[in-house]
């Protein structure tokens, strides 16, 4: 029998969903609008649903349960951290697909997403995130070797959002062209915990030239940071980052070295969610 909570959330969404617009110049090569039935997990031909992981100290225990990740029945998918008998869970979900950004184009990797409540509602220890990870991790390639872009994360409620690329030579986990482990990144503000437009854009268009290619981060349409090849300084590293494949993640995490401790007041399913409607790749025609 589903929860309160649960049903609760999926009828705000399917009263609220949006759907992503069309983007003038750009075709679409693969999506996911989170179609189903409320309360069901998301495809399993497309998404991964991660569990016994663990990093950077966080403390949630990653779930296949719907009370920590389902569709909402209202084209969107909502990741929940929640805390029982002291403990708490959460969700991470990673496409199954990866994507390689293709020369002479942009290749762009959007979603649109939402937070529940309001900006710092009780909200210490959150880590809600969406981002990228090289795929050649899968096959035993190193972080930050393997490369990751980071499209957007937040913690702890704080009216800012961050876009961040890690990355690495070989056989340094410090350092090195992307200053690990902190990472080369921008911010936005975040006025709202409402729905934004979240996208990274990879331009290959310069020409060949690794150091002329452009990964640039966008909220609601406006870049916030940028950063290019000949920033980065090292070829091999960039191919990592904008010329390999890579995989979309998308998590609440709870505590770890950046949030710091959670809240210890049991937070509301809904103040505490991260909804996404409609991940996308997109290339330029």
């Amino acid at each position: 029998m589903r929860s309160a909570a649960t049903l609760l959330l999926s009828l705000f969404s399917l009263a609220q969903a949006r759907p992503f617009a069309n983007v003038p110049g750009f075709q679409l090569i693969w999506g996911d609008e989170f179609d189903g039935p409320a309360g069901a997990l998301p495809d399993r031909d497309k998404w991964k649903i991660i569990t016994d992981l663990h990093h950077n100290n966080e403390v949630q225990t990653y779930t296949t349960s719907n009370r920590n990740l389902q569709i909402s029945g209202g084209s969107t998918v909502q990741l929940v951290p929640l805390k029982s008998n002291g403990k708490w869970t959460s969700s991470r979900i990673e496409s199954l697909q990866a994507f390689t950004p293709a020369p002479g184009k942009i290749t762009l990797f959007t979603a649109d997403i939402r937070f529940g409540n309001n900006v710092q509602a009780n909200k210490q220890g959150l880590w809600p995130a969406f981002w990228m990870l090289g795929e050649s991790v899968r096959h035993g390639t190193p972080w930050p070797q393997c490369g990751e872009l980071d499209i957007m994360e937040t913690v702890n409620g704080l009216p800012t959002a961050y876009g961040t690329v890690h990355c690495g030579p070989d056989g340094n986990a410090s350092g090195g062209p992307c200053n690990e482990p902190i990472g080369r990144g921008g911010t936005v503000s975040l006025e709202d915990y409402g729905w934004h437009n979240w996208a990274l854009q990879v331009d290959r268009t310069n020409g060949g030239d690794w150091r002329g290619e452009v990964i640039r981060w966008l909220k609601d349409g406006a870049v916030f940071h940028e950063i290019s090849g000949a920033a980065i300084g090292d070829e091999k590293v960039w191919k990592s980052l904008a010329r390999s494949p890579m995989f979309f993640v998308l998590n609440v995490a709870v505590g770890g070295n950046w949030p710091g401790d959670p809240n210890d007041a049991t937070l509301d399913s809904w103040g505490s969610m991260m909804e996404v409607d409609r991940v996308a790749v997109y290339q330029s025609t």
